[in-house]
């Protein structure tokens, strides 16, 4: 048997989905969630693997600008609906996806690609390097307490439906996006994603509450929560289940997290996805009581090696050659000279001596200033030739915030 690529037509869109969600399990989504990732599928940029009259391989991407060091907005191809059908695994089908795609993403000028993985182990050969990480916790809020910094007690909480304030948390959210790398701007669409609350996907919690936080008027931020009772012979013992939660300063941020830690019948507060430099761990009484756990998130792709060093900047002035390897995107391999500091970068092809070496992956982990050089060259992963070389490239790469992926795509 044999496969052929095309491109997604709307008439096509309900057999292609359907392969998607059999090849994750089978358990059908909500109509509200099936609903909005029609709305957003570019169908000019998903393509299906046919065999016959069968969808047996599903791949799109979505047209993201995503924030990077230095506060730059760099455009980058979000890769999703990855599947294979069962039936059709070990026969090239996946390959042949992820060749066609990047092809794609290089001739539309997208300097990057980047993903969320169902099993990181897929994505290394492709050259995909593992970029960003999250936190999640599970808090004994019986047992665990918050010191709050100053100003915390002058912030006013007030209950409000999740729709009514949803423009304001989101021009919250757009606020923060330049702050922190990793962090795509939403186009217009996106903004309902934060918003899904299906009720077959509560678990027992209650419909997504929010409160938001005021000063002098206006919000300062916000959180949405569900809250899940539960009681035994000793009494209750609910649990809290937070989704979002943002803030523009450490007191508005403290007083939403006292709020969380203190609602009335519960004694657990579950926390997903949250960056892994999250304040609020420096704020609890016992970190140990926390469970928090870290996980990797946004794996990320340079399809054009120039490009994508060049949009950003660095730390610490930087001026080093790469040898690069990268087999899957031959037009990356070779040698690259990058200069720059704070203000910007160029990154340009070069005949000099390499003064480090390393593959395309290793350079898609380190971008986002989140997976030192140097820890990738204690696993063996980058070489150096020059000394002093990776100590000084490592330092320049880093992000003054750890980067984060606040939602999937």
């Amino acid at each position: 048997m044999s496969t052929e690529l095309k491109v997604l037509r709307r008439a096509d869109w309900d057999t292609w989905y359907a392969g998607l969600m059999r090849a994750f399990g089978g358990v059908a989504e909500s109509e509200q969630e099936r609903a909005l990732w029609n709305d957003l599928t570019e169908f000019e940029r998903s393509i299906g693997a046919w065999d016959g009259d069968l969808c047996v391989g599903t791949a799109g991407a979505f047209s993201f600008r995503m924030s990077v060091p230095g506060g730059a907005f760099v455009p980058v191809a979000g890769v999703t609906m990855v599947s294979v059908a069962a039936t059709h695994r070990r026969r090239g089908v996946l390959t042949s996806m992820m060749r066609r795609q990047l092809d794609d993403v290089r001739a539309l000028g997208e300097p990057l690609a980047a993903l969320t993985a169902s099993e990181p182990a897929i994505y290394g050969r492709f050259g995909y390097g593992i970029a960003s990480r999250q936190l999640s916790a599970e808090i004994d809020t019986s047992r665990v307490t918050l010191s709050v910094p100053a100003g915390t007690d002058a912030v006013r909480l007030r209950y409000a439906p999740v729709q009514e304030v949803a423009e304001q948390c989101e021009a919250l959210y757009v606020r923060s996006i330049g702050s922190r790398p990793g962090m795509p701007a939403r186009t217009p669409g996106w903004e309902r994603l934060p918003l899904l609350d299906p009720p077959e996907e509560r678990d027992g919690a209650s419909p997504m509450q929010c409160v938001v936080a005021e000063r002098d008027g206006g919000i300062v931020g916000y959180a949405r929560f569900h809250t899940k009772p539960e009681w035994d012979t000793s009494g209750p013992k609910g649990s809290v289940v937070l989704r979002h939660i943002d803030a523009l300063d450490p007191a508005a941020s403290a007083a939403l997290w006292r709020f969380l830690f203190g609602i009335d019948l519960t004694s657990a507060l579950h926390v997903r996805n949250r960056p892994i430099d999250d304040p609020w761990q420096y704020l609890v009484s016992d970190i140990r009581r926390c469970l928090v756990r870290v996980r990797d998130v946004l794996h990320v792709r340079l399809v054009d090696i120039g490009a994508a060093l060049g949009a950003r900047a660095y730390r610490t002035p930087v001026d080093v050659v790469f040898g690069v390897e990268d087999a899957f995107c031959p037009w990356n391999s070779g040698r690259w000279r990058l200069t720059g500091d704070t203000g910007g970068a160029s990154c340009v092809r070069t005949d000099e001596a390499p003064d480090l070496e390393l593959s395309v992956r290793e350079l898609g982990a380190a971008y986002l200033g989140g997976t030192p050089l140097t820890a990738l060259a204690g696993a063996g992963l980058v070489r150096e030739l020059r000394p002093g070389a990776l100590a000084s490239a490592s330092l320049a790469f880093g992000s003054e915030h750890a980067p984060w992926l606040p939602h999937g795509f």
